[in-house]
């Protein structure tokens, strides 16, 4: 067995598969190679003599350049590389016709329909502060309303954030579009929409943003208008609830389904078994007519000339660029550089540059055209591949993922994370260390790649897991008891 891989035939480094020895000769496919450094899990070593100066090519692209000379396995990372990205770019389209899966008769799982959209693949009671002054009113209700769960009712959840006041411009249109697109979102059988009354975006500035709704499913309560909101509040959560106990599963076609890709804590070995086994599915689902939403913009620099050439006509490529651009706007305009990433946690696990993250990042996305580009908090209405503008941040954008309709989101991961977003998050380990470590956070062991499983028979395996999580089975965040949600902020706090 291989102790290290080089993931494409032009890459001039490898990435070791366990913890390395300085001195020993390892081989890495078609070659071998003495290292001259102890080499971590994850970390890369060079396949020949690289000197300064020189492009550092892995996964085929270059990911930075070498800061002084690298001799022949020698270890490559933060203290001899350095990125080469920069600022807004000028870019040329080179489309490239993805080989799409064929076409196949789609997949089942057991969902709630709902009146408008795509079904849900959970019937839960969300309650929902349109500012952070209800925060704990919301908190309260649910508290008490637990004793309405059980049934067709699978959970009873607060969605507490800071925000809804004090916010101007494009972050307070950000703050409205996240809230009505939750209050609209199919995972939610009923939903409790809580204001104070005297907020920027309360009740009347949110409601018209969900647009055509199921009215049945949606009460709305300002604070300061009622005597005892939590009395008030419980009146309308049991009439939500005995709605919701009406409702059934029923089977829905997987061309139903919008499923969000994301991943954090990434180490060395995310790009090379967690990641492209989503991208696996991912090719899997948008064949059968389903929708993948790939998000973190800023973790695609240095890869996205990838996504651009897939784009599936010029005017999805201009709009690309512009998501690209307009994120590279967003960090100068506070004075950021574009390329302040990776996470000390990434370099930990082998990660050295943006464009290595980024270009481990995008495997998810699979081989597919890409179908639609999304602002934040626009909903994936285009079958087939999505990337929609969110930064990288693992909540915010896990939110993100939610608030464009995704029913639910794979979550790749290298060192592991507990947290769950508004919808079941799926975690998917890089490596077997992790997913036997981690019991309690893990879904899916994507490690066992490197032990003789096919990329084929993981993608499959995936796919089977996501139909089963849509069908009812809990993640482990979910039966930890795990939901959250992160609003995108963009501007000032007046």
């Amino acid at each position: 067995m291989n102790e290290m891989v080089r993931i494409n035939p032009a890459d001039t480094v490898a990435v070791a598969l366990a913890p390395l020895e300085a001195g020993k000769t390892v081989s890495f496919g078609d070659g071998t190679v003495t290292l001259r450094d102890d080499l971590p899990m994850g970390h890369k070593a060079a396949l020949r003599d690289i000197r300064k100066g020189e492009a550092v090519i892995k996964y085929g692209y270059p990911i930075g350049e070498a800061t002084e000379d690298i001799p022949v396995g020698g270890h490559v990372h933060v203290h001899n590389l350095h990125t080469l990205l920069s600022g807004e770019k000028e870019y040329e389209w080179h489309p490239v016709y993805p080989t799409q899966e064929e076409k196949c008769r789609p997949a089942a799982f057991m969902g709630y329909p709902r009146k408008a959209g795509r079904p849900g693949v959970r019937n839960e009671l969300w309650i929902l502060p349109t500012v952070g002054c209800v925060n704990d009113a919301a908190k309260a209700l649910a508290r008490e309303a637990q004793a309405l769960a059980g049934g067709a009712v699978e959970g009873i959840y607060a969605f507490p954030h800071p925000y809804g006041c004090s916010q101007l411009g494009d972050d307070q249109e950000n703050t409205r579009k996240a809230l009505a697109a939750l209050a609209t979102h199919p995972n939610a059988g009923g939903v409790l929409l809580l204001g104070l009354g005297c907020e920027n975006s309360g009740i009347e500035q949110i409601r018209p943003y969900m647009g055509s709704f199921d009215e049945s499913r949606v009460r709305f309560l300002v604070c300061q208008e009622c005597g005892d909101e939590q009395e008030e509040g419980m009146r309308l959560l049991e009439e939500l609830a005995q709605r919701m106990r009406q409702d059934e599963r029923v089977p829905c076609t997987a061309d139903q389904l919008t499923v969000g890709l994301k991943c954090g804590g990434s180490d060395g070995l995310s790009g090379i078994t967690a990641n492209p086994v989503i991208g696996v599915f991912s090719d899997l689902l948008t064949a059968m007519g389903g929708s993948t939403i790939l998000t973190e913009v800023p973790e695609m620099f240095g890869a996205e000339t990838i996504l651009m050439d897939r784009c599936e006509n010029e005017e999805l490529f201009r709009k690309t660029v512009d998501l690209i651009n307009g994120f590279k706007a967003y960090f100068e305009s506070y004075h950021m550089p574009v390329y302040e990433n990776p996470s000390p946690g990434n370099k930990a696990g082998g990660i050295t540059t943006l464009e290595d993250k980024a270009l481990g990042c995008t495997q998810k996305s699979g081989h597919s055209a890409v179908k639609g580009v999304l602002a934040y908090g626009e909903r994936a209405e285009a079958a087939g591949l999505n990337l929609l503008s969110a930064p990288g941040n693992d909540l915010v954008a896990s939110t993100a993922l939610a608030v464009s309709g995704a029913q639910l989101v794979l979550f790749s991961t290298g060192r592991g994370t507990p947290f769950g977003c508004p919808v079941p998050t799926v975690k998917i380990a890089s490596n077997t260390p992790l997913a036997e470590k981690k019991r309690n956070w893990i879904d899916f062991d994507a490690g066992r790649l490197l032990a003789g499983r096919t990329m084929k028979e993981m993608g499959e395996e995936l796919l089977d897991l996501v139909l089963r999580t849509a069908s009812g089975e809990q993640t482990r965040g979910e039966r930890n008891g795990f939901h959250d949600m992160a609003i995108f902020k963009q501007g000032v706090t007046l």
